[in-house]
Formats: C-alpha cells, structure tokens, sequence
C-alpha cells in the first residue's frame, strides 16, 4: 500500500524525534504550525531523514514510493544512539524494504554518507559600529566578515570542527589583517550525556547564552574542554588564552586559564554558576597582592514566564583586583521577548537589559556596552527572509572611571546572509 506523511511520521518515532519536546525550525512552506504533523516533520528534517524539495516544499499529501521510504529507513538504520523498542521498530522496517534496501543499501549507506562527510556553514555579515564618548570624536567602522565553518565526520562520535574568518574594511576595501583567519579548530567527542572537545574553541561563561551575552567571557582559547550531565551539565576546562584584559596592547604573554561551570536547565528555570582563573605576569600589575593570577567567580538565574518571555540575571566578581570593591563587579539584569530565527521568515525579537562591566568582565559581549561602562542597552533582530537576519543595538551609559561623569553612547547594527 502507497504511504504518504504517515511513512515519515513511523520514521519520526524510528529516530526518537516525535518525542522531542520542541520541534526545529519549519523548513517547508506546505506544512503550516498547525499541522498535527509539524513538530515530527521539522525535526525529521532537522535530522538529515526527510529534505524535501528544492522549492522549499514537503509534499507530505504525495504518495511516496517504496525506494524513497527505504531511504529513510535506511538513514534510520544509521542513527546509533536508539532504545531497544526503537530498534526493534527499526528492525521490522528494515524486514518490510529488504529487497529495496539491498538494492539501494550501498549507495544510500556508503555513497550518500561519504558525500555527507564534510558539511559547509557559513555566512556573509555586513556591520556598522559607532562608539560615541562624551567630549570626544565617534568613533565609526564598517566591516563586510565573511565566515566559513566546516564540520568533518571522523566516525560515529567524533567530528573535526573549524572556523574561518575573512574581514574587509569598507571604508579603504582592505583586510584587517590581509588574510583569512583561523579562529577555531577542534575535535568533538559526542556520547551519551557526555562531550569532549580539544583544540581551539569558544570560551564562553555560563551566563553567554542570555541576551544581550556574557558579562566576563565571549572569546576562544586553545585547549581541552570537558561537558557532562543531562539537566544540570557540569563543564571543565583548561588551556591557554590571550585576550581582552583591562587593556589588550598590555598583554604580551599568553595566560595559562583554567575554568569550571554549572549549568542547570529544567522546566522554565536556568541557572548557573563560574569560576575562571586566568595567570600570567602581565596581571600582576592589575591585582592587590602583585600576584600574577586573576579569579573570577559567577552566578546567573533566569526564567521563562512562557515560549516568549525570559527574564535573566548575571552577577561576576573579580577577586584581588587592584581598585576599588565597586569596580572589581559585572552584572547585567535582562528582559528578552522572543527572537529571530534564521529558518523562519518574519520572526523577530527582542530586549532591554542594564549592564554594568567592570572588573570581572575579562572579555566580555561589548556590541552594545563597553568594558568600564554601565547603562541600558536595547537591540531587537528580524527575518525577512530565510537565512538573512538583520540585528540593531543602542547603549546609552556612563564610564565607570572614579571621578568621571562621561556619558558614552554605541549604535551597532549587523546584515547577515546565511548559507
């Protein structure tokens, strides 16, 4: 008997996606939220199992043929980490398209899983910043960055994963540095409930998920890096790092970093809490005691009043650092309503949040506030198409500097093309 959406409704439950509790991106113009099959769909396609048609549509009223369900199965068949039932289920497919899948099975397995080895992601960005400080002249860039992240399969559990930044300067149409720049380059080990990476990656503090970012860390670093757990994930982290600290041109030396974070995410509550520690001579001149270590400690609680609305809290503390109590803190507190998503033309977001960095913010999200200020920063971001989302910023505040009543103003603004 012909099947239509109901064959990729059996595959859904093959790869344990009808039980996700929120479904991926809508990639299909033809299967409407409403739909009593769109959570299965999009994450079907967010698996790799059903990719539709290149007109952007599903088809699901269509019937299928037995040669394109046993490419499902087949791509079922592939997925490692399944319970027994599931495999079972699996199993009795595999039983029902034996002639199909033997006939298809070495290219479908092989073939068509050798040319998915390598996946390109990238994007083109076009920003505009504008820093205004009080009583001094603005200071503007325009900048085209254009992005590129491979993503490699090693085998079943590890990937090669790498990111590669070109910039332009649009005022005089030269490079930043004239060449393309390697930014990461890692290897990451997914298992159950557990990941290792090693290599150069992000590092980023237990508060960066939250709008408008970090309050102390928003950088890479070379190293290892070590994630584990399901609702609470504990991550271990250690290597070394150069970067934003008080003033980048005083830092000649690498530091050696070490970090631990919690984070906890379950029903509509998040939390999380940091500890960094960052060492190198170059410190020394920073800190209390002429010791040439810096620690840094963090906590972070939001909420989720509902699928739009999040309210979310950081506060960070830099310990022995040489100024005062007031300047060695960092907190933001935000409110985020909604947000942009890059597959789903005309959806949109955004926030207000007051941000305070000083001290503790090592290298913080500075698109809207700067190190050393404190004020309101807003932003929202909108499709309006897929793949392009465009993102404004505004900050308004003070210097943190004693003594000092300076206001600073930023303006920020992205287009971004993704591919």
């Amino acid at each position: 008997m012909k099947k239509t959406l109901v064959s990729a409704l059996a595959t859904a439950l093959v790869v344990g996606a009808a039980s996700t509790t929120f479904a991926a991106a809508n990639p299909f113009s033809d299967v409407p939220r409403d739909h009593w099959a769109y959570d299965a769909v999009t994450q079907l396609a967010a698996d790799g199992v059903v990719e539709g048609y290149g007109d952007g549509t599903f088809r699901g009223d269509r019937n299928i043929t037995r040669y394109e369900m046993a490419q499902m199965v087949a791509k079922a068949m592939a997925k490692g980490d399944m319970s027994a039932s599931d495999r079972a289920l699996v199993d009795r497919l595999a039983a029902e398209f034996a002639d199909e899948l033997n006939n298809l099975g070495v290219r479908v397995s092989n073939l068509e899983r050798n040319a998915d080895m390598v996946k390109w992601n990238g994007k083109l960005q076009y920003k505009y910043e504008s820093l205004r400080p009080e009583g001094q002249a603005k200071d503007t860039t325009n900048e085209v960055k254009f992005r590129l992240e491979p993503k490699a399969e090693i085998n079943d559990h590890w990937h090669a994963i790498a990111r590669l930044d070109a910039d332009l300067n649009v005022a005089d149409d030269t490079g930043k540095d004239g060449k393309v720049t390697l930014k990461r380059a890692y290897v990451q080990g997914d298992y159950t409930n557990f990941q290792v990476r090693l290599g150069k990656m992000a590092l980023l503090s237990s508060e960066g998920y939250q709008a408008p970012g970090s309050i102390v860390l928003d950088d890479n670093f070379s190293g290892a890096q070590v994630t584990f757990g399901s609702d609470l994930k504990a991550t271990l982290e250690a290597g070394r790092y150069k970067g934003a600290f008080l003033d980048k041109d005083n830092l000649s030396e690498r530091a050696n970093y070490y970090g631990a974070k919690l984070n906890y995410e379950k029903n509509n509550f998040v939390a999380g809490a940091g500890y960094y520690h960052l060492k190198s001579k170059d410190i020394g001149s920073y800190t209390s005691n002429g010791k040439d270590s810096l620690n840094v400690w963090g906590v972070d609680l939001g909420y989720h009043f509902d699928k739009n609305s999040f309210l979310s809290g950081a506060y960070a503390h830099a310990n022995k650092l040489d100024v005062d109590n007031k300047y060695k803190k960092s907190y933001q507190v935000t409110y985020a309503y909604k947000g942009a998503d890059m597959m789903d033309k005309g959806s949109w977001g955004a926030y207000l949040s007051y941000r305070y960095l000083g001290g503790a913010s090592v290298a913080a999200t500075t698109d809207g506030a700067q190190f050393g200020t404190k004020g309101i920063e807003v932003g929202a971001d909108y499709t309006p198409l897929k793949n392009v989302v465009l993102t404004g910023k505004y900050f308004n505040g003070k210097k943190l500097e004693s003594g000092s009543n300076d206001k600073v103003q930023k303006l920020y603004g992205t287009v971004e093309f993704f591919f």
